[in-house]
């Protein structure tokens, strides 16, 4: 072994080092300076040669160029001993792909440099240490020269066997409490009376695995448990009331409550686009299952939120990979709850002082800097399209309680697809073959299952800090395309049954896929892929590492299976065989043991049925005092709060267009305003009925009226939904989650009475079914402070997403103004005008006493019916729900959304702050005046007419104003008002990003001229020759690395444009079963190639320049003037790193962090400049709106005269046409707004703009009206049909 070390790149911005350096200071130590860099080991296995060494250093030449110096002390941070990171299995795959056989591993820490104003004493430092390094994740070293250390694997842990037999119940007692198991005294005494009978000692492998198949985040007791309340026995669970709706509503579900995610119909046969088995992409017309789940992962965000809300949305997205024979993840959303914010340098009036939180929870700040980039960068890289989400913040004292969110609520959730044969797991044969596919074993989130079934704050730090898992969503991806591969084979796919890894790890997701498939089995524990060699067999067994998926094959199906995991790179193992019978032994080879051998009926079917005795506890309230304060301060303040707030910083985050199938986001009009609060997707690439879903929730309501907030959770997800083209209420289908502090005196029995409220009563009158959900029911968090004993209760929270078929997906209204004459808006009020635990309670201090709440739950039937007559009778212009913030806060965000103001006439005899704040059901439609006679005449049908106000006229002047009785109560500038809702975003961004972006984001936020416009004109499209019917299409080449995510969508552009699309893995290259010569055209696709280990795109590259068989093949292909070559987004940035194989490419930048150092996704102006390449034949000059989705974009030219000799197709523009400088216009921060180039001869083009997601205005969140089905940007894959058919 030799062992180098090679320094490398800036780890640290000078911004982001200020943001670490000022927590420093908040924890009290005084550091004065702070800088980082990358620093690389290599394990060479003999000394490397001189062309070795240089080609490892071109290979680790990548990133920010480090331009600092050392500091007083170095800290050097090393990947955790004893494993293997994750960086580092595909850093040094890359190097084995380029050539470097002799380089076992490549590994990746960091160098800290930090300057002091005084030497550190010893607790001082190791204050300094936390925080600078995740000690699940890394190691710290006392010096570089002692690295080596990291190639050095420490021995096994040994199995521990419990001594019950010896000790008896203490044993099991001592266990209970030391591992963190949660078990209840009913389960661990089923356990002894277990091994009593089975005259053994337990291992801890067993205990760990029995406590998390039946911990309370996976069994459910609370919802199974028989209920007495208030010594009345009950009838139902709360499992059993959710279940009855949908056995009394069963129409339209295909699959509820037995698997990872629920089914539901669609609206219409679709086509299911997909590669087949000869590679080429292919659709096949069927009926689509649409598959429905939202989960939660509220205790891991509040330990640790970048990973937590990362993992989060990564079991959901492998929730639906994992449903009947395999799913596939399609539209997503994520949400939030958190007590007060308290930003530095902005702290409200109405937020309280302060009091307290454990020191091992996050304050709620932290939570939402680092939570949604860990949910927002765990969907970008896998590539799902996050489009919709929420974000309460709530905190305060009633009824002699603290209330809040200190343990916060992590929402992720979504819809896909399944195709119709694969809804079903299938029963296992004898002689199946048990798999584990993904990532590897690490000790990482050990227990999480139980630890998040009791309070926050209860368990010993180190068991709440080991609960939280770390992510990696390239390997995700990765393990999704095999399960895509098998899915494109139909009926024929080779999975009989799958499950994801989540709670519990194997040991919870092999005995459910055995037990479920009918059948025992014997396992190989070492045959589990393993990066972390010292574990013991119970860490081996239980640890939660993230990206797994288990699966049962036929025997003679495997050969088959597994080549598809090698072509797609996907670590695969055989750890044993389906068996008769229901025993599962669980074998170790290596200390020749049994760490399991137990009925899968005792570990599963065993656990007593709980009983809850629930008594309730009436809630002492006050009627809400309002003082004499001026309504504009109110207004404002209303505006400002974070719940009502612009959402903007946690929306541009997240990569809303991948998959290229997404209708409708969050972002509406041409200036960009996030109010959309339904989010839709197109079911295919050809036609126009699709799916929408919608979020409703009201968790403060619950303090005061916990079933009016069910209730009203259900009303806001249902208008929200309406204004997707939804034809029968009856199609809607509900997914519950639901929080609850259970062990809180009174909150059990609220939770009863919510669950029988909405379940037995709403859903009943509607006629709506909830076929899937899930409960996380230790929403409190404890603590002690010197002689106090502190806690925070989390108030009941009902979550319901509602997600229909819909007919026509660019019919979903927005609340958008349209700018037309002589238009009004309208208010349908479902509610009687109670304040209470509403936004402006809130901001005085106080809930009040009687809260919002659906009355009457036909009105809302009535509702709908009545806009199903309006959407037929084209009356509505704009439409937007009532919720949070009340009619006020609706008007504004219309307001915004269309830059146009409204006059709100308040009738006389109607109490102002009721009419204006009240946060009742309801909604919003602006339609024209001329239209008012049928608006009124349809209402009146509908038994409505006494819940209808005009409220007054839409204006041209931008501002809004409220009228009572002839005089102006309010008067505002609608800049004014926008500036005021967007700040509370602005601050936050300005913490999270660069702030000199953050600030001229701000500064553009409020703009009158649109930020989106075109100039094109359908009468500049040409003609486009069809393709004669059996005439052999022009192929292209859909090339893709591991971690690509846009090939589906690139695929379509192409085949629409009349190519066949071949899908092209570069591990077909590498084995020579394909050659990208074969191809007239390839397109090198978007996502993370490599996790982008080694720089955006630059792994991809190198793996090509370095490998001699590729680079021949690429030279050759680049060499051939007839060819056609197209980088997007990761294609182009890898292609950048090929200029010295494409010919005319000395002028093209490398693209490095976009300038905010934040992941970019928008809808941003360009404008196409003329350039040689055939590709953008016909559009120069062309200005429009295109999506963007990156995040390292911003070109890095070698020299500053490369900039005027490039040549250029692409650069961003402003909303007055000129070449955009600032930020978001530039969202990346290139010079000149350069996007896109070609080569010199113009067959080569590389553009970071995503094209192929937006050929179809229904693509787009917004676009021109007088655009038709086809974009302009069409034209560029079908000006590469012309080029060479």
């Amino acid at each position: 072994m030799t062992f180098a070390i090679h320094r490398g790149a800036r780890a640290l911005s000078v911004f982001r080092a200020q943001r670490i350096l000022q927590r420093l200071h908040a924890e009290g130590l005084a550091v004065c300076g702070l800088a980082a860099r990358y620093v690389h080991l290599l394990d060479w296995e003999q000394a490397p040669a001189n062309e070795e060494q240089e080609r490892a250093e071109a290979l680790l030449g990548y990133g920010e160029p480090w331009i600092g110096k050392g500091g007083a002390m170095e800290i050097a941070v090393v990947p955790r001993l004893g494993t293997v990171s994750p960086w580092s299995s595909k850093a040094t795959e890359i190097a084995q792909v380029c050539g470097l056989g002799n380089l076992r591993r490549i590994e990746r820490g960091i160098a800290y440099y930090v300057d002091h104003d005084q030497s550190l004493l010893p607790p001082e430092r190791e204050r300094l240490l936390a925080l600078l390094h995740d000690p699940l994740t890394e190691s710290v070293l006392e010096d570089w020269q002692a690295a080596d250390v990291v190639f050095v694997h420490p021995q096994p842990r040994p199995l521990r066997r419990v001594p019950f037999l010896r000790e008896g119940l203490p044993a099991l007692l001592a266990v209970n409490e030391e591992l963190g198991l949660a078990l209840s005294a009913a389960e661990i005494d089923y356990l002894a009376q277990l091994f009593r009978d089975l005259q053994r000692d337990p291992s801890d492998a067993e205990l760990m695995m029995f406590a998390q198949a039946n911990s309370e985040h996976c069994r459910h007791k609370v919802f199974n448990a028989q209920f007495r309340l208030d010594d009345r026995e009950q009838s139902q669970t709360l499992f059993g009331m959710i279940r009855s709706t949908h056995r009394a509503h069963p129409q339209g579900t295909l699959s509820a409550y037995h698997d990872n995610a629920a089914v539901i119909e669609a609206y219409a046969p679709s086509h299911y686009f997909c590669a087949g088995s000869d590679g080429n992409y292919q659709s096949h017309n069927e009926n689509l299952g649409i598959l429905i789940k939202v989960e939660t992962h509220n205790h891991p965000t509040a330990i640790s939120p970048f990973p937590g809300a990362a993992t989060g949305s990564g079991g959901e997205i492998r929730d639906e990979g994992a449903t009947g024979r395999g799913g596939k993840a399609k539209m997503g959303l994520c949400g939030f709850s958190v007590s007060q914010l308290r930003i530095p340098g902005y702290e409200q009036a109405w937020e309280q002082e302060f009091y307290g939180r454990p020191q091992r929870i996050r304050s709620a700040l932290e939570i939402m800097l680092e939570g949604p980039i860990g949910a927002a960068a765990f969907n970008n890289e896998f590539g799902r399209a996050s489009v919709a989400g929420y974000f309460r913040v709530f905190e305060g004292e009633q009824g002699g309680r603290h209330w809040g969110y200190h343990k916060p609520i992590m929402l992720a959730g979504g819809i896909g697809q399944i195709r119709p044969t694969l809804i079903q797991k299938l029963p296992l044969p004898v002689g199946a073959k048990v798999l584990v596919l993904g990532g590897p074993a690490m000790l990482i989130g050990l227990g999480g299952g139980a630890a998040s079934s009791v309070a926050s704050g209860k368990g010993e730090e180190n068991l709440d800090f080991a609960s939280v898992q770390r992510g990696n969503p390239e390997m995700q991806r990765r393990a999704q395309e095999v399960i895509e591969r098998c899915i494109a084979l139909g009926e024929e796919s080779p999975i009989l049954s799958i499950h994801d890894v989540g709670a519990g790890g194997l040991s919870n997701a092999l005995p459910e896929l055995l037990h479920d498939g009918g059948r025992g089995g014997t396992l190989q524990l070492r045959a589990v892929p393993n990066d972390d060699a010292a574990m013991s067999p119970m860490e081996i067994w239980c640890n939660e590492a993230q990206e797994r998926y288990v699966l049962a094959v036929a025997a003679d199906r495997l050969a088959e299976f597994l080549a598809l995991c090698q072509r797609e790179r996907c670590p695969v193992a055989v750890l044993g065989t389906a068996e008769e019978g229901d025993y599962l032994r669980v074998e170790d080879e290596l200390f020749r043991d049994l760490p399991v051998e137990m009925s899968l009926d005792a570990l599963l079917g065993c656990p007593p049925r709980m009983l809850r005795d629930a008594h309730s506890v009436p809630m002492r309230t006050q009627a809400l005092q309002i003082p004499d304060k001026d309504l504009r301060d109110l207004a404002y303040a209303v505006l400002r709060h974070p719940s009502v707030a612009s959402k903007e910083f946690l929306v541009t985050i997240g990569d809303r267009s991948v998959g290229g199938l997404i209708a409708r986001d969050q972002m509406v009009g041409p200036w960009q305003v996030p109010v959309a609060d339904c989010a839709v997707s197109a079911a295919d690439f050809w036609q126009f009925h699709g799916e929408a879903m919608a979020l409703g929730e009201r968790g403060p309501v619950a303090v005061l009226d916990a079933p009016a907030s069910g209730r009203l959770a259900l009303a806001e997800a249902l208008t929200n939904l309406f204004a997707a083209d939804v034809q029968e209420l009856g199609q809607i289908k509900l997914s519950a989650n639901w929080m609850a502090a259970v062990n809180v005196a009174g909150e059990d029995a609220r939770l009863f009475e919510t669950v029988r409220s909405v379940a037995e009563e709403l859903c009943s009158a509607l006629e709506l079914s909830i076929p899937v959900g899930k409960d996380s029911l230790s929403m409190q968090t404890v603590w002690q402070e010197g002689d106090v004993q502190k806690s925070v209760t989390g108030p009941l929270s009902l979550i319901i997403t509602a997600v229909a078929p819909v007919a026509n997906v660019a019919a979903t209204w927005t609340p958008q103004l349209q700018d037309l004459a002589d238009t009004e808006l309208w208010l349908l009020d479902l509610g009687r005008g109670r304040l209470g635990a509403s936004i402006l309670a809130q901001i005085l201090g106080q809930l009040g006493a009687e809260s919002a709440d659906l009355d009457a739950p036909l009105l809302l039937r009535a509702a709908f019916a009545l806009l199903r007559k309006l959407r037929q009778e084209g009356v509505v212009l704009a439409y937007h729900d009532r919720s949070d913030g009340g009619l006020w806060a609706s008007v504004c965000e219309m307001s915004f959304a269309g830059r146009r103001g409204v006059d709100i006439v308040i009738p006389v005899d109607v109490e102002c702050m009721g009419f204006l704040f009240a946060e009742e059901p309801g909604f919003l439609l602006q339609i024209r005046r001329a239209d008012a006679k049928v608006l009124q005449s349809l209402v009146a049908a509908a038994g409505l007419e006494s819940r209808l106000h005009c409220l007054g006229p839409v204006t041209v002047d931008w501002r809004l104003r409220i009228l009572q009785d002839g005089a102006a109560l309010l008067d505002e500038a609608g800049s004014e008002l926008l500036a005021a809702w967007a700040e509370t975003s602005n601050r936050l961004q300005s913490l999270r990003d660069d702030p000199d972006c953050a600030g001229e984001a701000y500064a553009h936020g409020t703009a009158l001229r649109p930020s989106l416009f075109s100039n094109w004109r359908e009468d500049q499209r040409p003609s486009f020759p069809t393709p004669e019917i059996g005439a052999a299409k022009p192929r292209v080449a859909i090339l893709r690395e591991e971690g690509v995510n846009g090939q589906v969508e690139m695929a379509a552009a192409f085949a629409r444009s009349g190519f066949t699309a071949v899908d092209v893995h570069m591990s077909d290259l590498l084995a020579g079963r394909d050659d990208i010569r074969n191809y007239p055209v390839f397109a090198a696709c978007g996502g993370f190639s490599y996790g982008d280990v080694l720089g955006a795109g630059a792994g991809w590259a190198k793996s090509i320049l370095y490998h001699e068989a590729l680079r021949l093949q690429f030279a050759g292909y680049f060499a051939d003037s007839t060819r056609l070559a197209l980088g997007v987004c990761n294609g182009c940035q890898m292609l950048a790193e090929l200029r010295e194989l494409i010919p005319g490419t000395e002028y093209w930048p490398s693209f490095r962090r976009n300038r905010s150092e934040q992941f970019e996704a928008r809808l941003a102006m360009v404008e196409v400049l003329a350039s040689p390449s055939p590709l953008f034949a016909g559009l120069a000059g062309l200005q429009a709106p295109i999506v963007v989705a990156h995040g390292e974009g911003r070109a890095i030219f070698h020299d500053p005269e490369q900039v005027s000799q490039a040549p250029v197709t692409m650069r961003y523009i402003d909303a007055n046409g000129q070449v955009a400088t600032r930020y978001p216009v530039n969202p990346n921060g290139s010079p000149q707004g350069i996007t896109g180039l070609c080569s010199s001869t113009g067959r080569a083009s590389i553009l970071m703009p995503h094209p192929e997601r937006v050929v179809r205005t229904v693509q787009m969140s917004w676009h021109p009206a007088d655009w038709q089905a086809d974009t302009p940007w069409l034209e560029i894959f079908r000006n590469a049909y012309r080029s060479v058919s």
